[in-house]
């Protein structure tokens, strides 16, 4: 990293990652009544259920996703923190069960603060790890703006009549899940002492290219991936969705090596907290104690997939039951 940093690059934002969105009940407040007018005959996913891109169907029988995704520094080396938003951005096209086709850089800089040299190696992760999806960077858009933020709009297609929706769950199937939790708890610690965590870094990284085909293959219709407003978010906006209960097996769901002790120690977010506070409501956590709770409510950047179905790799975290009283039922 250039010498001219004077402090760690997360210490340049407010947080970190996918846990500085808005936090999703203030967001579903600020989007409510907010549908677009006229015929749309062909808009196949849109505002209505909160999925995590939008379909539209085009000439051809093809289906094409779009989406944007973009974050503040989630980790302290630049290359990283693109690779990570780089992958967090596609993950929305594979969670709809489609293949990116282009993508466009969305960089906001603080060009007085932060050397630009910076910036080339956030952009330089982003295309590395684009190339790897076989997705081209086709230019972008930047703005000079006091905090560092990064991330792509992405376009990809998919087969209209195979969409990975998260209102397609129906009883009686597993739900599973496609990498561990536990990275918002782990980058709260890296943000705070500056610790380097290569699990993280690594989970982050990986792309959902393998699980949304491998779901594909395996006939699944309804997914989603876990990202900002952690596990128990997520299941709430599919289970509600779909019409559902989710019941989550908080033994069997898995976390990266580290993250209960992180917890422990008092690394957590605001925004796990502002998660846990808005599907409170609507979950039976009666059996859970709190630390379990906000474990599972924990706010995830690049998570893996959910999906209303099993694929080979994934961990069986649960299942889909018919409706009743709560949306989401850990046990």
């Amino acid at each position: 990293m250039p010498q001219r940093l004077t402090q760690r690059l997360t210490q340049y934002a407010h947080g970190g990652g996918c846990a500085c969105k808005i936090p999703p009940g203030e967001l579903e407040r600020i989007v409510a009544g907010l549908h677009s007018s006229g015929d749309h005959r062909d808009l196949l996913v849109g505002l209505e259920t909160g999925d995590d891109a939008a379909a539209v169907r085009i000439d051809g029988g093809v289906a094409l996703i779009a989406t944007t995704d973009f974050f503040t520094p989630v980790v302290d080396d630049p290359y990283d923190w693109g690779r990570i938003a780089a992958a967090n951005a596609l993950s929305d096209v594979y969670a709809m069960g489609g293949r990116p086709v282009v993508a466009l850089n969305l960089l906001c800089w603080p060009r007085d603060v932060l050397p630009l040299e910076v910036a080339r190696e956030v952009l330089r992760g982003g295309l590395d790890v684009a190339a790897k999806a076989g997705c081209p960077v086709a230019g972008g858009h930047s703005v000079d703006d006091p905090e560092p933020k990064y991330g792509m709009s992405v376009s990809g297609i998919a087969d209209p009549s195979r969409l990975l929706r998260n209102d397609a769950g129906v009883p009686g199937v597993p739900l599973s899940l496609t990498k561990p939790l536990g990275i918002g708890v782990l980058n709260s610690r890296h943000k705070a002492t500056g610790e380097v965590f290569p699990q993280a870094v690594e989970a982050m990284t990986t792309l959902n290219r393998d699980a949304s085909e491998a779901a594909l293959a395996h006939g699944i219709t309804a997914a989603t991936d876990v990202t900002g407003f952690g596990l128990l978010g997520h299941a709430y906006k599919l289970a509600r969705a779909s019409g559902v209960t989710a019941v989550i097996d908080s033994s069997a769901v898995p976390y990266l090596d580290g993250a209960r002790e992180a917890l422990r120690d008092g690394y957590l977010s605001g925004g796990t907290r502002r998660n846990l506070d808005w599907v409170r409501p609507h979950t039976d956590l009666s059996i859970v104690d709190e630390f379990e709770a906000l474990l599972l409510a924990d706010a995830q950047t690049s998570g893996g997939l959910l999906l209303a179905g099993a694929i080979p790799g994934a961990t069986v975290i649960g299942e889909l039951i018919p409706a009743g009283e709560h949306t989401v039922v850990v046990r």
